[in-house]
């Protein structure tokens, strides 16, 4: 079986295609088999080839955390999926027993992984998962779409919906558009009514953005964005700041929102440590919300829109798998508007 892997951290060039990997087999009745027909990169791959506190692999180590493919091998457990059925892959993996998980909020859970992070990922040919993550989509559903659409999109419903709890008519700025998730997040706010404000450093991007349905847009470089939201908005602030860069953009982040404002974040790519006036916290009684991926609940609400075509993730290119390095080298560059993705088979 082929699959992208490493077996030692650093840059690309450990990057290495192989061709001699095992085929996974069902280890329960409650797993299924899914034949992979293309999967899509994240900016956590690049981590994982760096290397992440605390998370060690196991030589060769496959890729990917997101994917679509369809069903080859079904536990006698499972039922209401057939072999054939073509699938999208949730790639957030829990124990299914402890407090968290039986209240549903299985992101919370303890024993909480990512495939490509803490197990074997998804730019393989094949791959074994409990059937509670995988959901059903039309044979005909576009696999480049498909395989570009769960991480992102789970992770930014989670963040706006269940975390920031946006409504209608609310102001909500994003940083960073060229990424996924902020693509996700300018989707998702639009279809809740809010009013969407993103940045970039690319005024290329931002016209992009613009075309997606971003009402208005910050080109971040050499600016302060929390004073420039401010002019903007006759010192109000704004209701939601979107914020996964972390220690660059914290405090302006802080700057920009307004009383009652809420500031939702899945991660810090410029780094980890951020400064909060906890004065301003307190007395402008802001929220700060972490969101990790979706739960079960949210999983299917987003793949119920994206059978409704109601959201569609922008795909940047699309790549053989012998040429994923290319794909990798692009999302390094940070010039991509939109999601990678790696075919995996016809």
């Amino acid at each position: 079986m082929r699959g992208l892997t490493i077996s030692a951290h650093g840059g690309l060039d450990r990057l290495e295609l192989r061709d001699d990997l095992a085929v996974p087999t069902l280890e329960s009745d409650t797993q299924v088999r899914v034949r992979i027909l293309a999967a899509a990169l994240n900016h956590l791959d690049l981590f994982v080839v760096g290397g992440l506190p605390n998370v060690r692999i196991v030589p060769p180590w496959i890729l990917g955390s997101d994917a679509m493919g369809t069903i080859a091998e079904v536990g006698a457990a499972v039922s209401g999926l057939d072999i054939g059925d073509r699938v999208l892959i949730n790639p957030g993996l829990s124990d299914r027993t402890c407090e968290y998980c039986r209240s549903g909020e299985q992101p919370l859970c303890p024993r909480f992984g990512v495939l490509g992070e803490h197990v074997p990922g998804t730019l393989t040919e094949q791959i074994v998962l409990p059937a509670a993550n995988v959901r059903r989509v039309a044979s005909d559903a576009d696999p480049n779409e498909s395989a570009a659409f769960t991480l992102s999109t789970l992770t930014a419903w989670r963040m706006l919906v269940s975390r920031a709890r946006v409504t209608p008519g609310e102001h909500v700025l994003i940083w960073g558009i060229g990424g996924g998730v902020a693509q996700a997040c300018l989707q998702i706010a639009k279809m809740l009514g809010a009013h969407v404000t993103v940045t970039s450093g690319s005024d290329a991007k931002l016209e992009r953005a613009a075309a997606l349905g971003a009402d208005a847009t910050i080109n971040h470089r050499g600016i302060d964005v929390g004073r420039e939201m401010r002019a903007r908005t006759a010192k109000r602030g704004v209701d939601v700041v979107v914020d996964s860069v972390g220690e660059a953009t914290w405090t302006q982040s802080l700057g920009a929102l307004g009383r009652r404002g809420r500031l939702v974040t899945c991660g810090g790519t410029s780094g980890p440590m951020v400064t909060t006036d906890v004065r301003r916290l307190f007395w402008n009684q802001w929220s700060i919300l972490g969101s990790t991926m979706g739960n079960d609940a949210e999983f299917d609400a987003v793949v119920e829109h994206f059978r409704a075509g109601r959201l569609r993730p922008p795909v940047d290119g699309v790549y053989a798998l012998d040429d994923a390095r290319a794909a990798f080298e692009r999302m390094a560059s940070g010039e991509q508007f939109g999601k990678l993705v790696v075919r995996i088979a016809s």
